[in-house]
């Protein structure tokens, strides 16, 4: 019995996990340290979490640039349709008024809001899973509060006019609402395209991105001005006519671009590759992640 107890004691001895446990916890082998990711990121890229800790904007900065950036755009565009009523400027002039405005917007407040300036943008990169739709509501209003904002301006310098009625999009005989809409669906599914492809595709050169929107917009108006009064946007169709009470057909200029921001998000899905991460890049995507998640 004797043998058999100290057969059984030397066993346990030797595979007994609470002696290992302690002894893998004794001061004579300390266990490694174990770093977070962020920490490590912070070692490796000290000088890029400097920079980064700079780059995300808040809610409410993201909020007042759509709201600027849209006034911005309604004004000087609309302003270009009243001004044009006193000393002609020509359907190329008012053209060059709303893409030349709207490319300057995108360079000044895109890196902080992503410079959508229109609810059919917002509403498509929400629906194609580019934008939150916890935001889609904020964005939404500060875009329409710009638009009403710029009108109120308008009406107040041009008071000579009476009213800004050549501001509210509008379309007449013999263009029917189906051939309206048709025109609004098409110039907004281009100008959509155009945004998801220089703005969004990680292939596209970013920094042409202003200049290639702002020229769609410019002969988008050219082209469809004088037939439906290329809205592309319910923001801009919006303001002026609550501004100007002049509310007529107001549902296409809503309906249609929505309906061509959302149909360009989804074909130009189908054209979209994933970005490849690179070898190179593997650390500085893992820092970004870490920085992004952080704030959560």
């Amino acid at each position: 019995m004797a043998t058999m107890s100290s057969i059984s004691e030397e066993f346990s001895s030797k595979h007994s996990p609470t002696k290992h446990s302690i002894e893998e916890a004794s001061p004579k082998r300390p266990l490694p340290r174990k770093y977070s990711a962020f920490e490590v990121a912070k070692v490796i890229h000290p000088r890029e979490l400097c920079m980064n800790n700079e780059v995300l904007p808040s809610t409410m900065q993201k909020a007042v640039a759509e709201v600027v950036g849209t006034y911005f755009l309604i004004f000087i565009g609309c302003a270009s349709a009243l001004v044009s009523q006193i000393q002609p400027l020509t359907i190329v002039g008012i053209g060059l008024a709303w893409g030349l405005v709207l490319m300057a917007s995108i360079y000044a407040v895109g890196h902080i809001s992503g410079a959508h300036f229109n609810p059919a943008v917002t509403l498509a990169f929400a629906a194609g899973r580019k934008f939150s739709w916890k935001l889609v509501p904020m964005y939404i209003v500060s875009q329409l509060l710009g638009a009403t904002l710029a009108s109120l301006t308008l009406r107040a310098l041009f008071h000579a006019q009476h009213n800004i009625e050549a501001t509210v999009t509008q379309y007449k005989e013999p263009t029917t609402d189906l051939e309206a809409i048709a025109w609004e669906f098409i110039v907004t599914f281009i100008l959509m395209f155009i945004i998801c492809a220089v703005a969004t595709d990680d292939r596209a050169t970013k920094g042409v991105a202003g200049a290639a929107i702002g020229a769609t917009v410019m002969f988008n108006a050219i082209v469809a001005g004088p037939i439906t009064g290329a809205s592309m946007n319910p923001a801009r169709s919006i303001g002026p006519a609550v501004v100007s009470g002049v509310y007529k057909n107001l549902w296409v200029y809503i309906v249609a671009p929505i309906l061509g921001a959302m149909a360009a998000t989804l074909v130009y899905s189908i054209l979209r590759v994933p970005k490849a991460e690179k070898p190179e890049e593997s650390a500085k995507s893992t820092y970004n992640d870490l920085y992004v998640n952080s704030e959560v």
